[in-house]
């Protein structure tokens, strides 16, 4: 195969020009997946739209200036190299339920049987120090779930984690399979002592990354990595977690997206099981039975019998789509933000503009370094 035969499979259908305008644009500085989305439905492709930063960013202290090209065409090759290739947010393969969050990362680099992210999906993940028994657990369960043609979700992170991508890749019968979503590039290994796992998968299952390739994990791309795990999946189980763990954060967003939470009981005694317990008596559903879990998400209809979290005023708004309306001034905007994250419906209704207007100002905000997006629709003034 030619090299510019592997970069075009690396990108799939989209042509090539617009495939690399859209990753420079999400790597461009400010550009989320939210901003990214509304810059798209703004402009019409993204050739267009980064040819607008320069001038949509100009309230910040700088010049701005989109992500230079030499280091897409690096990325690319980085890519091709890895053995991976691109999916974008609009591409009918790209996995549906993720595809339904305001959040959802507009282009991912994946490795591996794409199939399974249409398949139900369920995330199971837990903590990293975790007792012996509940390793086994996530074994086990991890093992049924698969063998009744679930795909199983998780981190790849030492613990709860690995031992659910085992358990399914060992699952003698059924159709299911594992996806491992990692914090880093999809060519960086880690854990280290994953490598193996992790290559596995890559062969068996299917590794996802949304972070461009040659890039280490960091503490913020954790939770950007638990809301892939939360929304490719019907249903988050914890099966071990500490208060305020990386798995509590998990099942905070596949709630806040409308999906089921599941939680194993353990001792009160036991510090890593205090997580869960807090979760079921906060409204998760309590699982002692694989069957438990199967159930649920098999009757799974968009309408979570957990109680865990009850929606806020605003859940519900749609954050993406800009069209033309008339403006209103930036400034205007900002001076209503303060540190304190306030609901986007909230400025509408304090500003007396619309919705399209509002969010362009917003977008411009962002853009200028101004503006931090929150969960749940919500911004900030940005504190740094």
């Amino acid at each position: 195969m030619t090299g510019d035969q592997s970069r075009e499979n690396s990108i799939s259908v989209l042509s090539q020009q617009e495939a690399f305008a859209r990753i420079r644009l999400l790597r461009s500085p400010n550009i989320g997946p939210v901003t990214y989305r509304q810059l798209i439905a703004r402009f019409g492709n993204a050739a267009a739209a980064i040819e607008a930063l320069p001038e949509l960013g100009s309230r910040g202290k700088f010049r701005y200036r989109a992500a230079p090209k030499d280091r897409i065409e690096r990325e690319i090759e980085g890519v091709i190299a890895a053995g991976a290739r691109y999916l974008f947010h609009d591409q009918p393969d790209y996995p549906e339920l993720l595809s339904s969050l305001a959040s959802a990362p507009p282009i991912i680099t994946c490795r591996g049987r794409l199939e399974l992210a249409s398949k139900p999906c369920a995330a199971l993940v837990g903590a990293r120090s975790a007792s012996a028994g509940s390793i086994k657990l996530a074994r086990t369960f991890a093992s049924r779930l698969a063998q009744a043609g679930f795909t199983v979700v998780s981190g790849l992170a030492r613990g709860i984690d690995g031992a659910a991508h085992e358990g399914a890749l060992d699952a003698e019968t059924g159709g299911g399979g594992t996806i491992g979503v990692i914090a880093s590039g999809i060519d960086i290994a880690y854990p280290p002592q994953h490598e193996k796992l992790q290559e596995r998968i890559a062969e068996e299952g299917l590794l996802i990354a949304e972070q461009p390739p040659g890039t280490e994990p960091r503490g913020q791309h954790f939770p950007s990595r638990n809301r892939i795990i939360a929304g490719l999946s019907s249903g988050t189980l914890v099966v071990e977690a500490a208060p305020k763990s990386g798995s509590l954060i998990t099942a905070r967003l596949a709630a806040e997206a409308g999906r089921e939470v599941m939680a194993i009981p353990g001792s009160p005694l036991d510090t890593r099981s205090l997580g869960c317990n807090q979760l079921i008596r906060d409204g998760a559903v309590l699982i002692s039975d694989p069957a438990d879990v199967i159930e649920l998400l098999e009757s799974f209809t968009g309408a979570p019998r957990s109680t865990y979290r009850v929606a806020e005023e605003g859940d519900e708004y749609d954050h993406t789509m800009i069209t033309d309306d008339a403006p209103i001034d930036a400034g205007i905007i900002e001076d209503m933000l303060s540190a304190a994250p306030i609901a986007i419906d909230e400025l509408i209704r304090q500003s007396g503009a619309s919705n399209a207007a509002v969010q362009m100002a917003l977008l411009e905000l962002e853009l200028s370094g101004s503006l931090e997006r929150h969960s749940a629709g919500h911004v900030s003034l940005n504190g740094d």
